[in-house]
């Protein structure tokens, strides 16, 4: 399947037919900034879902999970900024139970098809008046736009320093589908499913458990191969959205159709992975470890993790110094079995292509040229096992004195 049949587009959540968005400022917490996003589609949708594998999970994580399990569709979310929701006990829990009223009542939609969510800072109680006066002025501002998705894009972001969003769009018959999203996240990503919150909306018909199943096994290779800190945080939602708006003949069954979806799921998804990879707390660089011929595929992910988690790696690409042993000492104690002496390392970017280290030792490269290759927005190490056939990406991004500044005070 070529990617010429995905098309890349301007927008987010609102790209697809029948969703609108919206974002205000609430005052939760920030002051003059947004901090307030809704999603909502017109006709209900079919919903899937993947959240944080954190033991503690926030109240609106075991909301959402609650609903997308057993509500029979679900038709908005509702988002805040600034306070997280975790931690917050039977109180918390209730709140999320406030605001999917206070949805539902101003949108004229049954309560159980409100999805929450909140990042921000953990232990605190969330404003419900605040939280109730946002929804409403949110209710009243809905809009199927690019400016009204990119409002909502804005109203989650926490320490982010840009908002991220993404859609593309391709035929399914003779039926036009677009994929749209948007994703917030900066500190505390490592996700295992980042805060990362993720909302993507589909016009696609598809049946609800292919939809959890593309949105399940796509997450494996995009917002779980990304790491900024190493900290899996309490409130990681990815939520899926599907309201057949496209009248394309439903999928039901794992054919050319349901690739396609899942492609073009896959390119919304990896982009938006990547946009939070790059704007890590304090980031001046995205880090991309590449491992191809791998034993397995499970070994290929586990060894990019490895060396983008490497907190001496990340600080010796923030520095611009080829240190490959780190690189080499990341992948060693990743758990995965190899020949030290058999692998190669490469350093990539656009400044260029360098092999470091093959046979065991150091080749013979340039210290300058590998400096101006490391100098870049972007940059990957390319690591080749020489074992198998398998391969796989993870992003991070470098370790810099601001991420320290960042998160010394956070809760200021």
């Amino acid at each position: 399947m070529g990617a010429m049949e995905i098309e890349r587009i301007e927008g987010g959540v609102t790209a697809a037919k029948g969703f609108m968005a919206a974002g205000c400022e609430a005052n939760v917490k920030y002051k003059n900034r947004k901090d307030m996003a809704m999603i909502y589609s017109q006709t209900p949708c079919l919903a899937a879902g993947t959240f944080t594998r954190n033991v503690v999970k926030a109240a609106p994580v075991l909301w959402d999970k609650e609903m997308v399990e057993h509500s029979p569709f679900i038709q908005a979310v509702v988002a805040n900024s600034g306070i997280a929701n975790a931690c917050t006990g039977e109180e918390g829990r209730q709140y999320c139970g406030q605001t999917a009223q206070a949805a539902a009542k101003a949108l004229g939609i049954p309560e159980e098809s409100v999805l929450v969510a909140s990042t921000g800072v953990i232990g605190m109680q969330l404003p419900m008046d605040k939280i109730t006066a946002g929804v409403k002025t949110l209710s009243g501002m809905l809009s199927d736009t690019k400016e009204a998705g990119t409002q909502a894009a804005e109203a989650i972001m926490t320490t982010d320093t840009v908002s991220k969003e993404m859609a593309v769009r391709f035929r399914l018959g003779d039926k036009t589908v677009t994929v749209g999203g948007m994703a917030k996240g900066s500190g505390m990503i490592h996700p295992n499913m980042c805060t990362m919150l993720g909302f993507v909306t589909t016009d696609a018909a598809i049946s609800k458990e292919l939809l959890q199943e593309a949105l399940s096994e796509d997450v494996v290779d995009t917002f779980n191969m990304i790491s900024v800190d190493g900290d899996t945080s309490t409130n990681d939602t990815l939520l899926l959205l599907a309201n057949g708006e496209a009248g394309n003949e439903k999928i039901t069954e794992k054919n050319e159709d349901y690739r396609l979806f899942c492609a073009a799921l896959h390119e919304v998804t990896e982009s938006l992975a990547k946009m939070l990879a790059g704007d890590g707390e304090g980031a001046t660089a995205l880090f991309e470890a590449h491992v191809v011929h791998a034993a397995t595929k499970e070994e290929a992910r586990t060894l990019a993790k490895s060396v983008i988690c490497s907190s001496l790696t990340k600080a010796a690409i923030f520095g611009h110094d080829a240190n490959w042993g780190r690189i080499l000492c990341a992948l060693g104690y990743s758990g995965v079995n190899f020949d030290p002496e058999r692998i190669e390392l490469s350093l990539v970017s656009e400044a260029g292509n360098i092999l470091i280290y093959q046979n065991g030792k150091a080749s013979d490269y340039s210290e300058e040229e590998a400096t101006k290759i490391l100098s870049c927005p972007a940059v990957t190490a390319l690591v080749d096992m020489k074992m198998g056939e398998a391969e796989a990406t993870a992003w991070g991004c470098d370790l810099t004195y601001d991420y320290v500044k960042i998160n010394a005070d956070y809760r200021s």
